[in-house]
């Protein structure tokens, strides 16, 4: 990998910049875009089953997105992780690239992207508990009163929008924050090592046996029909969902912590709500308004907070 001023070498891996240097300011930023790109996702789904089966979705999506890291990665060189890393990027891989996409692109297939979003509202609260049992962060008493509030006006939501009754697509949800948790505070561990861009893109490399044999499969069982909106859906959620928004949301977690960073998230259903409205037509709940207000007092706090 060619040298830049600010490279230095940690555990025989070089990396260029190192996360834990980013300002608080850049890493905060760096984050708020990883979300921008991650409230585009759903809306992106429900557009790629315009032309897609969910297993040909999701399989495809992983294999393009491999490709683009792969060839960044080949590029520019950059040296194989060291074996104990690998552990590591297997969550990562397990939880991100494979696990998350499936589960709510399965959750799409019956779920509006509206309630998904606010389902997926509880991500930042998982990451956090993730983190503190993974890496043994402490965050302050404010923190997780915040984050708890949060978690309380997404679930007050959900109730609201589903009359009190949770469905296989809650279900498939709710098992998308569990491995999407995990694989985030892995990330964000292994992004301390080494460039965010190298920790998902290593990992969606690392899925390539396995997806690209997938998608031969789903594509053959699976009906296509192609869409000037399904092949956008499909592009977004590989390109920007998958590589592009997971590579700066792992260097801003890097920089200001993952209990911060991913209380970042809690504004991410309310642009996917809004995301909702102006491209796939869906009704805004009502709710929405109050709940928006509740969730950025929530990260106002969370950010102002220390742990």
């Amino acid at each position: 990998m060619r040298a830049q001023s600010s490279t230095t070498a940690t555990n025989g891996i070089a990396v260029s910049g190192p996360p834990a240097t980013e300002s608080t300011a850049a890493g905060t930023l760096l984050a708020a875009l990883g979300v921008v790109s991650f409230s585009l996702t759903f809306p992106a789904t429900a557009w790629g089953l315009e032309s897609f089966g969910p297993w040909a979705l999701v399989a495809v999506r992983s294999v393009l997105a491999a490709l683009i890291a792969g060839g960044c990665l080949l590029v520019l060189r950059v040296r194989v992780p060291e074996r104990r890393h690998w552990a590591g990027l297997a969550v990562v891989a397990a939880g991100v690239v494979i696990g998350f996409p499936l589960l709510t692109t399965l959750a799409l297939q019956t779920s509006t992207t509206a309630h998904a979003a606010v389902v997926v509202g509880l991500l930042p609260l998982t990451t956090a508990l993730f983190s503190a049992l993974r890496m043994g962060t402490r965050p302050s008493r404010t923190f997780w009163t915040a984050a708890l509030a949060g978690a309380a006006a997404v679930i007050a939501f959900t109730v609201q929008q589903s009359g009190g009754a949770l469905t296989t697509a809650d279900l498939y949800l709710f098992g998308a924050l569990l491995v999407c948790a995990a694989g985030y505070t892995e990330g964000g561990r292994l992004a301390r090592v080494m460039p965010g861009w190298q920790v998902i893109g290593w990992a969606l490399v690392l899925c390539l046996p396995l997806t690209l044999p997938g998608a031969a499969v789903a594509l053959s069982f699976e009906p296509v029909h192609l869409t000037a909106h399904g092949v956008a859906g499909l592009l977004w959620v590989a390109a920007g969902s998958q590589f592009l928004g997971l590579v700066v949301w792992y260097r801003g977690m890097a920089a200001i912590g993952i209990p911060k960073a991913s209380q970042l998230q809690l504004a991410q259903p309310l642009l996917t709500l809004v995301w909702s409205v102006l491209l796939l037509g869906e009704h805004l709940p009502v709710a929405a308004p109050v709940t928006a207000a509740a969730v950025l007092v929530c990260i106002a706090v969370t950010q102002r907070s220390r742990g």
